[in-house]
This record gives structure tokens, C-alpha cells and sequence, in this order.
């Protein structure tokens, strides 16, 4: 990797240590969702949550990375986008441990306090790709979302281990997810330093004509779609092996093996896609996966449980990949990108916010957990569409408008 060729305004050292930053920072943006399900038992059965209840932990998180994205445009203009990540991760680390305190409303607060920063830090990401790295976005996304994904993996697969190694509580446990994030924001605090990047001294970028745009809606309604058949598995995945008669460390390694899996997509789907005119066959071909994954959980899950993982896997993480890319794509400059960004997941997290619940509602009151996958499997057919509609290459004034492909 030419570091200088990445960063030339930077010196070598700056440029490995604005790399070292924005692998930390992509690394901190799952662990606190993720790392509530392998607990979510255990929280349950401490608060006597319901299931609907104990799911409306994720739900409150994922509302906000909805609801709040357009804090994350407002603070970029005024601050930019590096002191916007700043914010972010010490936002993040204060909300962990608040979600960590006795109570009721401890829990759910915190949850939303760490559910703004994911957001604002979900939201300036593919900004801060497309303002360091701006020949280099394909590459650049993969390794964010891999670095995403890692996290969620870490976070998932190490809670119970942790728990059990410590002697702690899950309080404590959970809340040893802000410790990362404490020491991602000391190093990212050399870029917070610098003078904002000049592509916010213009002001916010026009929400109505973006709203105008076709491929907006689609890329909103894609990323809703995806994220909540990824949230879904995400909260309930662990809880749907324990009930088929796996252990709960195991079904917290299952659950870390699908993340794992997502890296595979996630560093290298990107880099192929951001070269392509179309991103549809990558599309298509991620909620095909994904399809299989959900079979696989619905209809054997003590039966070669890791395939059905890896397959979910890198459905999601190319998903989740793709989509992000697109948004990069499709925008000419950092604050441009950052407005799509925040238009999309509004809409995407605020629609996927209902996922958890709505699983938790149907596995209520079905009394299994054959209804709630087959709706999940309904939810990845949209997907597909939606998928299909926002990969296109855009045309006329769009592609007048959309930056040019990655250069290989």
C-alpha cells in the first residue's frame, strides 16, 4: 500500500497515523450494539424484560442511528468532519457506560446516548473516505467495514469468554466496550487538530434536491432493508440458537463467526464494485446469500450451524459494504457525501429500528420461530429489489453529477 500516494498533502508518519485513526474509529462503530446480545439473557433475567422489552435495547439504538443522522451534517459543517469523529467516539464511550448503571432508565438512556454517536460516526464516515482518500474510495470502504465488522465480531464472540474469565457481571462487560473507543479518540485526536477540510466552508448541502433525486429513495429504502435483516440477526441470533439446544458460548461464537465472515465480503466486494459501472450483480448476488443464511437458521440451525453463519455472513457484509459504496459513489465531494449519507440512513436505520421489535413481537406471540423468519425472508426479497434499483449506474443530470469510478 503507497501510504504517500494515499495521503501526498500528508507527511509519511501523518499518513500512517491518520490509517492507524480511521481503522480504530471503524473498529468502535458495532461493539456497543454487538455486544448486547450474547448478554441479552442475562439482562433479561435481571431486569425481567420481556422479549419484546429486552429487544428494545437494539431498537432504541437503531432508532437513533436513524432519527439523529442529521445531527452528524449539522456538527461537520460547523466543526468538520475529523472533530466530528472526535465527538463521536467520546459520546459513544460516556453513553456505554451510562447503559451500564443500575436501572431501568440507565439502560435505555445509554442506549440512546451510544446510539447518537454510532450515528454521527456512521453518517461522517464515508465522508471522511471521500475527503483523505478520494482515488482510493472502493478500498477505503472495504477497509471500514471490515474494521466494522471486526468489532461487531470481537464484541459478539468475547462478552460471554470475558464474563467468565473476569468473574464480572454483565454490566461491567458491557461496558468494557468504551474502552476502545476512549483510545481510538486520543489517536485520532492529531486529525480533530487540523484545520476543518475546505469543502464545508460553503454551508449544508440541499436536502430538497437530493430528496428529488430517484436513486436517494432507493439508496434510503436499500439501506433500511438491509440493516433491518441485519439487525434482526443481530439482536436474535444467539437467543434463536439457545432455544434450538446450543450452549450460549457457542451461540456467541456463531454469532462472531458470521461477523468474521462479513470481512471476506467487506474487503474485497467494495474494491471490485467501486470499479464497475453497475453495482447490481454484487447486489443481487449479496441478497442471494443472505437468503440462504435465513433459510439455513430457520430450517436446520443445529445442523452445520457455521455454514449457515458464513453464508449469512458475507451476504451481510457485502450488503451493508455495497451499500455504503454506493452512497460514496454517487456523491461529488466530502459534504455532499455526508448529506446523502445522513438522507439515507435517516430513513434506512429509522425503518430497520423496527426489525428487533417486530421479530420480538411475532416470536411472542407465534411462540416459535418459523413466522418471524419467514418474514425476515419476505424483507430480504425487498431487499433484492431495492438493491437492484439503487446499483444502477445512474444517468442524465445523476451521472452528470456523480464523481468518477475509482481509478484502478
Amino acid at each position: 500500500m503507497d501510504i504517500d500516494r494515499l495521503a501526498p498533502v500528508r507527511g509519511r508518519s501523518a499518513s500512517v497515523l491518520l490509517i492507524i485513526g480511521f481503522v480504530l474509529v471503524s473498529l468502535n462503530l458495532r461493539p456497543a450494539l454487538a455486544g448486547v446480545s450474547p448478554l441479552l439473557d442475562q439482562i433479561m433475567a435481571d431486569l425481567g424484560l420481556t422479549p419484546a422489552a429486552g429487544g428494545a435495547i437494539t431498537t432504541v439504538m437503531v432508532v437513533c442511528l436513524g432519527l439523529l443522522a442529521p445531527l452528524a451534517p449539522l456538527l461537520a459543517n460547523r466543526i468538520g468532519l475529523d472533530r466530528t469523529v472526535l465527538a463521536g467516539l467520546l459520546i459513544l464511550a460516556a453513553g456505554v457506560v451510562l447503559r451500564s448503571l443500575d436501572g431501568l432508565a440507565g439502560l435505555y438512556l445509554g442506549a440512546a446516548v451510544a446510539g447518537t454517536a454510532i450515528a454521527i460516526l456512521n453518517v461522517v464516515m464515508p465522508g471522511v473516505v471521500k475527503q483523505h482518500f478520494p482515488d482510493r474510495i472502493g478500498l477505503f470502504t472495504g477497509i471500514y467495514v471490515s474494521g466494522l465488522v471486526v468489532g461487531a465480531a470481537t464484541a459478539s464472540g468475547l462478552m460471554i469468554p470475558l464474563e467468565r474469565a473476569t468473574g464480572f457481571g454483565w454490566r461491567e462487560v458491557a461496558a468494557s466496550v468504551a474502552l476502545p473507543a476512549v483510545v481510538a479518540a486520543v489517536l485520532w485526536l492529531p486529525q480533530a487538530l487540523r484545520r476543518p477540510h475546505g469543502s464545508y466552508a460553503n454551508g449544508p448541502r440541499p436536502y430538497r434536491a437530493l430528496l428529488r433525486r430517484r436513486v436517494t429513495w432507493y439508496v434510503m429504502i436499500f439501506m433500511g432493508l438491509q440493516s433491518l435483516t441485519f439487525y434482526v440477526m443481530l439482536a436474535w441470533l444467539p437467543t434463536i440458537f439457545l432455544e434450538a439446544g446450543l450452549p450460549a458460548d457457542q451461540a456467541g461464537y456463531l454469532l462472531g463467526l458470521t461477523n468474521l465472515a462479513q470481512v471476506i465480503a467487506t474487503l474485497g466486494v467494495p474494491v471490485h464494485a467501486g470499479r464497475a459501472r453497475s453495482q447490481v450483480p454484487h447486489v443481487t448476488l449479496a441478497a442471494l446469500f443472505t437468503i440462504v443464511g435465513y433459510l439455513g437458521v430457520w430450517l436446520a440451525p443445529t445442523t452445520v450451524p457455521w455454514l449457515w453463519m458464513i453464508v449469512l455472513g458475507v451476504g451481510q457484509g457485502a450488503s451493508i459494504a455495497l451499500a455504503l459504496l454506493i452512497i460514496a459513489l454517487r456523491a461529488p465531494d466530502p459534504a455532499s457525501v455526508t448529506a446523502l449519507s445522513a438522507v439515507a440512513q435517516t430513513f434506512g436505520y429509522a425503518f430497520a429500528a423496527l426489525g428487533p421489535l417486530l421479530i420480538g413481537l411475532l416470536r411472542q406471540t407465534s411462540g416459535g420461530w418459523g413466522v418471524p423468519l419467514a418474514v425476515g425472508l419476505g424483507i430480504c426479497g425487498l431487499q433484492t429489489g431495492f438493491g437492484f434499483l439503487a446499483g444502477r449506474p445512474p444517468s442524465g443530470r445523476s451521472a452528470r453529477a456523480a464523481p468518477a469510478r475509482e481509478r484502478a
